[in-house]
């Protein structure tokens, strides 16, 4: 008999349900179990779960450390799929296997190049890979700088954390002055070049801000399934390009994402994506996590999370070919369970309550998730 396999998921995006979806609807016929742990009670991936619990808050990385491999030996995980803290809990791969569990993520070296913009746009581009002009920005004058230079050469100019990810702090700069137009309809990404002069200006600490021109579309998201070998098992690419999606095969988009994943040794699953600058295709960012929308692969016939459990559980799959390439499609909004009540969060020194199993279906509280439908 087959026993069956624990996999954990800590702190991630609320549409990593499908994820946690796929691994139990897996083609291999395994009992999957999945063990969630948040720092929000109302997550759906708690509710999701098999078996969740809070997370203790204002941990450092190297407190997290120390409670993940506990929760790893308390509820017997055979694959971690770390989020938070990533970069701290790969450098502690060792301990971990020491006690059962495989790190689904990649090594520390390859964590440690992504996760600052300007150092991996510097070393993405010294193996080849074609990158956007861009500016590393720490105050107003920077900022001025940089901007002036990139209109001069017909951009419009735009910036975003160094570190971040989920697209938090993009903003795109206009020269437009406020107005009571900007406060009409939706808020929009767009700030004013005087405002944020202003207020770097008055602030006490420097920013860190990565400032490139804005691109255009497609987006291209391509998913990539790597082996500890370094070798990529499947690699597809999501495009994006307004509400329509599709997906590609096409070298332009999957070649350079195998020598970023090969090249620096991004095991399991990452995402390299890619936009538009001019004619060229140019790298935007790159994930050492698995994407929020990967579960989208289904609809080309794979299921791209059990294949990544599989590998690390030693059992490799081989070199993966999509049957076939699903219809475009869109995202839209649907409703998904949560527990029937929340936890009160707990304090950093008490020990995480067990919350209950996956409520039935019948219960009124529900969070809005993504899910694919065709054109």
């Amino acid at each position: 008999m087959v026993s069956r396999v624990r996999v954990w998921l800590n702190r991630t995006y609320a549409e990593n349900v499908f994820f946690m979806d796929q691994l139990r609807r897996n083609p291999s016929d395994r009992a999957v179990e999945i063990h969630a742990t948040h720092g929000d009670a109302d997550s759906p991936v708690l509710a999701a779960a098999d078996t969740a619990e809070l997370e203790p808050e204002g941990l450092s990385p190297a407190g997290y450390v120390e409670y993940a491999l506990a929760q790893c030996r308390r509820r017997g995980i055979d694959v971690f799929v770390p989020r938070l803290h990533q970069s701290a809990i790969v450098a502690h791969r060792a301990e971990f296997e020491a006690v059962g569990t495989a790190l689904l993520a990649p090594p520390p070296e390859a964590v440690a190049v992504f996760q600052d913009k300007v150092v991996a746009y510097e070393a993405v581009q010294a193996v080849g890979v074609p990158v956007p002009p861009w500016f590393r920005v720490r105050d107003a004058d920077e900022l001025l700088a940089a901007v002036e230079e990139l209109e001069a050469g017909g951009h419009r100019a735009c910036f975003k954390p160094a570190s971040g990810a989920g697209g938090v702090g993009f903003r795109m700069i206009t020269r437009s002055p406020f107005s009571l137009t900007h406060l009409s309809g939706f808020p929009t990404p767009y700030v004013q070049l005087d405002l944020v002069l202003d207020a770097l200006r008055r602030s006490e600490e420097p920013v860190n801000w990565l400032v490139m021109p804005r691109l255009e579309q497609p987006e291209v998201s391509v998913d990539c399934l790597t082996g500890p070998d370094n070798r990529v098992r499947l690699a597809i690419g999501r495009v994006k390009n307004g509400r329509r999606r599709g997906f590609t095969l096409q070298e332009q988009w999957l070649e350079p994402a195998r020598l970023v994943v090969e090249g620096f040794g991004l095991h399991y699953l990452s995402n390299v994506q890619f936009r538009m600058f001019g004619d060229t295709p140019v790298l935007m960012d790159v994930n050492t996590r698995p994407a929020g929308g990967l579960h989208q692969l289904s609809l080309c016939g794979v299921n791209v999370p059990w294949l990544a459990v599989q590998l690390a559980l030693g059992e490799d799959p081989g070199t993966v070919t999509p049957p076939f390439l699903g219809q475009d499609y869109t995202v839209v909004a649907g409703p998904r369970p949560l527990r029937p009540v929340s936890i009160p969060q707990q304090r950093p020194e008490t020990e995480a309550p067990l919350l209950p199993a996956v409520p039935a279906p019948a219960q009124p509280g529900s969070v809005q998730t993504g899910a694919a439908l065709p054109l």
